[in-house]
């Protein structure tokens, strides 16, 4: 039988869903505009005003099912995680918009090596999709694999800014530094998603591998 509230819940995984896809699409843009030296600034920034548009869309619906429908349980579980997961797809936006003023700021930087930005964002890329299907499926094992990429991301962060500083090329040391530390926040931002997924789930947001696996469909 359809709840008063279903609904509502609907249009925020919509919503959700929506946020998702532009998310993974502007931080490809971006990353494409600083390694390909394509022009995306603007068409980065409309989508990085867009998701924010939503995020706020999401925190209107939230607070109107909130006085509506008073959610208990797993509705509410699913409510107010889904404000902390569309704020993080917020920032996904916020940081590849700041990716692609790097490349303006900085111009050309063909003459770069960015071989250790190639493995970084392609595994930054990764957990972003990886974000956006766990909360679609709420998939926990999945999840938990997005926090084990963010400490490759970190350890590949904390490897490279020491090389930097030795660099003869300020030029493209400051602009790598400045990629690295982004793409470093946007790993910590999908982990923090992880961890909301984690406890729409299971009610905890950093639960055991016996919890995990109690909610892990292997079919």
């Amino acid at each position: 039988m359809t709840r008063l509230i279903d609904p509502s819940l609907e249009k925020l995984s919509q919503i959700m869903s929506e946020m998702g896809d532009m998310a993974i699409e502007c931080v490809s843009l971006a990353v494409d505009t600083y390694l390909e030296g394509k022009d995306n600034h603007n068409e980065v920034y409309e989508l990085s005003d867009s998701i924010r548009n939503k995020y706020f869309e999401v925190e209107d619906l939230i607070f109107d099912m909130l006085l509506k429908y008073q959610p208990v349980a797993d509705d509410f579980r699913m409510i107010r995680s889904s404000t902390e997961i569309s704020y993080a797809f917020s920032r996904f936006g916020r940081y590849a918009y700041d990716i692609t003023e790097v490349r303006d700021l900085f111009g050309d930087i063909s003459e770069c090596t960015n071989a250790s930005l190639l493995e970084i964002t392609k595994k930054v890329k990764h957990m972003i999709k990886e974000a956006v299907l766990s909360f679609a499926q709420l998939d926990v094992r999945k999840a938990v694999k997005i926090q084990e990429d963010e400490a490759f991301i970190d350890k590949m962060y904390k490897e490279r800014l020491p090389k930097l500083i030795e660099s003869n090329n300020t030029k493209c040391a400051l602009a790598e530094a400045l990629l690295l530390r982004y793409l470093e926040r946007i790993g910590d931002h999908a982990v923090f998603m992880s961890d909301a997924i984690n406890y729409i789930v299971t009610g905890k947001h950093k639960p055991s591998e016996k919890r995990i696996a109690s909610h892990t469909d292997y079919s």
